[in-house]
This record gives structure tokens, sequence and C-alpha cells, in this order.
């Protein structure tokens, strides 16, 4: 994993971001982060976790995992899991690549084969449900290759298949009812009904919020 400080400025709080497959910072950069510095971590073509021991000096911690990072959240040390006062899965469930509680095992396994730039296109346009938000990605999207991410993408079906469900260490579950990878009959019955909320959004629901931290909370969450 590689780790990258969207906002480190000195708050007293600090929110762990786990990212899904194929991201890096550049989609992540715009939206605001209030009253929290915020750490993100991505790239899981190696699921090492980096250093972070900075965690310590925070007077909380929050974790914010979505998509695949959902499952790769399970892969923080102890220490760092037991630190987090709040916990949100949103878009993502401890069973990344299953036919009824993640993403269905032949979309997934075709993916990996099949990935280029052209399908490494049409997945980025999936995550997403207005054509707005589509164009602003885009205008920032991850940099990087079809071949790397393909080898992420290989190595994360790879290490689900061998480590198996994540641990539910999650304080709120966010169900994305507009999703198209993975489908939110899935992501319900992978979580049931317990602290769970549903929202209308895509995949990609980053630019629907108006900051980081109404992601932590089931009151605070934006409804559209």
């Amino acid at each position: 994993m590689r780790g990258h400080w969207l906002q480190r400025t000195g708050q007293a709080d600090c929110i762990l971001f786990m990212a899904g497959w194929g991201m890096d910072p550049a989609p992540f950069a715009t939206i605001p982060c209030h009253g929290h510095d915020l750490l993100m971590l991505y790239d899981y073509r190696d699921l090492e976790v980096p250093d972070l021991s900075p965690l310590k000096n925070y007077r909380q911690c929050h974790l914010i995992a979505w998509s695949m990072g959902v499952w790769a959240a399970s892969l923080l040390p102890a220490p760092v899991r037991s630190r987090f006062a709040q916990a949100t899965a949103m878009g993502g469930t401890l069973h990344p690549v299953d036919d009824r509680l993640g993403i269905p095992v032949a979309a997934f396994d075709a993916t990996v084969k099949a990935l280029d730039s052209d399908a490494l296109a049409a997945f980025h346009r999936s995550m997403f449900d207005e054509e707005e938000e589509t164009e602003r990605f885009l205008a920032h999207a991850p940099r990087r290759s079809a071949g790397e991410l393909r080898s992420e993408l290989a190595g994360l079906r790879a290490a689900c298949r061998r480590q198996g469900p994540g641990r539910d260490i999650f304080t709120l579950r966010i169900i994305t009812s507009r999703d198209r990878i993975v489908p939110a009959r899935n992501q319900l019955r992978a979580w049931g009904r317990t602290a769970t909320v549903t929202r209308r959004w895509p995949h990609f629901p980053f630019y629907r919020i108006p900051a980081w931290h109404t992601l932590l909370r089931e009151d605070a969450v934006d409804r559209k």
C-alpha cells in the first residue's frame, strides 16, 4: 500500500481513508476536509501496510473505507484498528468477490482479463450516474496505467481467495443504491440492516458530500 496525506495541517483529529482499487490521490484532492487531517491509503499491489505511527499523535482517529478498501481495512494492524472512534464502510463489503455478497465473480474475473485503456475508461464512467460528476473525475483521473491496475486487481483477487472475508470493524455501513460496480442488493445481503443506511448514490459518491467528516455520522450524511 501507499500512503498520501490529502491534508496535514496539525488538526487534533485524523481520518484514515482506505481507497478502492485503481485510485490515487488526484480524484479526491478537491473534497473539503474540515477539522481533520486526512491520510489516504491506496495501491494494493503490495498489501503491506505503510508506517501509520503518526496516527498516535491524534486525539481521535476515524476510518472511512470505500469499495475494495472495505476489505483491505482488515489488513490494518490491531493497534490501529482499536484506535478508531468511528469507522464507515461505503460501496463495498467484507466479501469483495462474491456472487451474492460482493462483486459477482464472473464480472470481476472478466475485468481482470480484459483490462486495457478502453476498458478502464468504461469502468471509470460506470462509477457515476451524472455526467457532470463523470467529467469532474475524468479531469482528475488517477495517473496510473492499465497494466499497473491489472496487476493490482489480479493481486487483490488472489489475496481475497487466500485470506477470505474481511473483519467487520465498522460502526456505519453506507449502501450505494445506484451502484453499478458492487450491486446494492449484494451490499444489503452482506450487511443486513444493523447500523446501515442506504443512499441513492453511484459507486463513486465523493462529489455528493460537502466534506469528508459527513461520512462518519448517519445523521450528517447528505441524502441526495
